[in-house]
């Protein structure tokens, strides 16, 4: 027998610019990102753009127009912004991942042209799933424009879009060539998603940094009303704590099973699915995170007090902690689902205290039932004091 063991690794390096109005002519951080590696090619360039996006900003096609045109010597439109389907209807159906592969196959896009995607999380999702398969890989730049997006899922390394009834069941690990987050996009977000957000903002500082969440309890009232500099904050930091994980846990791209990041989201993920997405991605997590903060103190892992406080900053923050899906038979088959999703053995993280994350293998179904009650008997108590 004959073996040759081959090992080798890449470096891989994109920028995280934080920014206002991009497609101002004033502005040169989306030509200074295109630029970066070939400063005096001219560069070909495909826009993707979230069509609820547009709704908000009228102007923003027109502004794309004006900006590559101000900068003919490096930016080429190779054809006039492609708009898709907003929302998580767009990681659904294959048929959108298919109708990006014919544009960027009739455009002739090659490996080093440009991408450029805006828009919410799932639109990101599908289209950078798209450019991941093109060719094996075109050079793709994030413009995020949720608060989720740009604090979390858009600032990762991960694509992809749900099939089988099950959330990212297709999709690969591909950096972005560079992410762009423009707080003028969070200021035309209905209320609700900018609330959304602020759920994984939540997970993050529990599982990273203690001082995190007491930014975030100290500015509660505010991060409620969408105070637009709190919410800056907020995304920037939980941005941030995003990538230094990425960096420094040694497996960006989930070579093994475990996931610490997806606190509360096995229940999550199958909330999404169970009601039709009508729940915003944030606020299943903020559910999903609050079985499993009750789970972990009927384990006696965490706490009630400490349980008691970061139930109360979510409830604050003006997030629901339960839905009648809960109740659902069908709920606890996120369990078996995620463990799929892992590729191997079960890891469900769950709390010790704030800042000190911790990973369990099995999860007791009769306690899942137990903290379930628990969570609708606190929604029920809630309900009677107001």
């Amino acid at each position: 027998m004959q073996q040759f063991d081959q090992q080798f690794s890449i470096d891989f390096s994109f920028p995280v610019h934080f920014t206002r109005s991009v497609f101002s002519e004033r502005n040169p951080t989306f030509l200074s990102t295109v630029r970066r590696l070939e400063h005096d090619k001219l560069h070909r360039i495909l826009v993707i753009v979230d069509s609820n996006v547009v709704l908000s900003h009228p102007s923003l096609l027109e502004s794309i127009r004006n900006y590559a045109g101000a900068f003919p010597e490096n930016l080429s439109l190779v054809a006039p912004p492609i708009l898709v389907q907003g929302g998580e209807s767009s990681k659904n159906d294959l048929v959108h991942v298919l109708d990006l592969l014919e544009h960027i196959n009739a455009y002739g896009m090659d490996r080093q042209s440009f991408v450029t995607v805006i828009g919410g999380g799932a639109v990101l999702d599908m289209a950078c799933f798209a450019t991941a398969i093109a060719h094996r890989g075109i050079r793709t730049i994030r413009i995020p424009t949720t608060v989720l997006g740009q604090g979390d899922s858009g600032v990762g390394v991960k694509n992809g879009i749900n099939l089988f009834g099950k959330k990212n069941f297709i999709g690969t690990f591909v950096p972005p060539f560079a992410v762009i987050n423009d707080a003028n996009f969070i200021e035309t977000l209905e209320q609700r998603d900018k609330i959304a957000g602020i759920a994984e903002g939540v997970k993050v500082s529990l599982l990273r940094d203690p001082q995190f969440f007491m930014f975030l309890e100290h500015n509660a009232a505010e991060l409620a009303k969408a105070e637009p500099s709190a919410l800056q904050y907020m995304i920037r930091q939980c941005a941030e704590l995003h990538l230094r994980h990425i960096r420094e846990r040694g497996d960006p791209f989930e070579l093994g099973s475990s996931r610490p990041l997806d606190f509360g989201h096995w229940s999550a993920h199958k909330l999404e699915s169970l009601t039709g997405h009508e729940l915003r991605h944030g606020e299943a997590v903020a559910i999903g995170m609050a079985l499993d903060i009750i789970y972990s103190t009927k384990k006696g892992y965490l706490q009630h007090s400490t349980a008691d406080r970061i139930l109360r900053l979510l409830e604050k923050l003006g997030f629901e902690l339960w839905n009648d899906r809960l109740g659902d038979s069908k709920l606890l088959a996120g369990i078996e689902e995620f463990r799929e999703h892992l590729g191997g053995k079960l890891h469900i993280t769950l709390l010790r205290d704030v800042g000190e994350p911790f990973e369990v293998h099995e999860m007791d179904e009769t306690l899942i039932g137990k903290s379930i009650e628990s969570l609708r008997t606190r929604s029920q108590v809630s309900a009677t004091a107001e």
